[in-house]
């Protein structure tokens, strides 16, 4: 079978801001610009079989400065996960609803108000890849290598998919602004060749504190709904 890689999108404005984006048309902001920019010199090394991408603008203009000239295939199977009526809203605010634990500790429960169940949107994720990825072997050989262009949350499903976890797992799992995650499809099982990928340590070192307030133990344990703004990154 193919080899799948997965980009998420450069960082948006509503990354930087601390917001939850959802579906709503936010582009990327400088730093994911640049970000774009150096992934693409990565991949313009790599002969790309198909290019697939989320329909939301932010991973269109992903592809336009990672790979210009090319015309990716759009996918409604990779948009975001509907977050419904916590699009828009600062992620601090979310974390105080009744309904962040359970996003947190047990995501395949959860349907968003207004929104899409996390179940559904890691189905069609993992059927959308799953399509393509037979497409792409039957048409171009196993030997090939193809793109999708998604986001945190999706991403993260489909590699909970590839690793056997069930998707209460999957916050567990990292994907950054600008990272590669690589899966390998066989006739038997899944192989996750690559996760996380940046090709760069500056996001391992921690923010500085900007003030002495104590850091709440629970928080520190949350994943950022929608994947965050990634660390240390310029």
């Amino acid at each position: 079978m193919a080899t799948l890689l997965l980009l998420r999108h450069g960082r948006t404005t509503a990354n930087a801001a601390g917001g939850l984006a959802g579906r709503q048309p936010v582009e990327l902001d400088d730093t994911g610009r640049a970000q774009a920019v150096r992934v693409g010199e990565r991949l313009r090394e790599l002969p790309l079989a198909a290019v697939v991408s989320s329909p939301l603008i932010r991973c269109r203009q992903t592809l336009d400065l990672a790979l210009p000239g090319v015309t990716p295939e759009v996918d409604e199977g990779l948009i975001e996960c509907g977050y419904g009526d916590w699009e828009g809203r600062p992620l601090k605010d979310l974390a105080k609803e009744p309904l962040w634990p359970v996003v947190q500790q047990h995501p395949s429960a959860v349907v968003f108000p207004g929104g899409e169940a996390m179940a559904a949107m890691s189905a069609r994720a993992v059927a959308a890849v799953r399509r393509w990825d037979a497409q792409v072997t039957a048409e171009h050989g196993p030997e090939a290598l193809w793109l999708a262009c998604s986001h945190g949350d999706v991403i993260k499903a489909i590699v909970a998919d590839a690793m056997g976890l069930h998707l209460d797992e999957f916050q567990r799992i990292v994907a950054d602004p600008a990272s590669l995650s690589v899966i390998r499809y066989t006739p038997t099982r899944p192989f996750l060749v690559r996760l996380n990928d940046t090709a760069e340590l500056g996001g391992l070192v921690p923010p500085k504190r900007t003030d002495d307030a104590e850091v709440d133990p629970a928080a520190q344990s949350d994943a950022a709904v929608g994947g965050g703004a990634g660390g240390g990154v310029t």
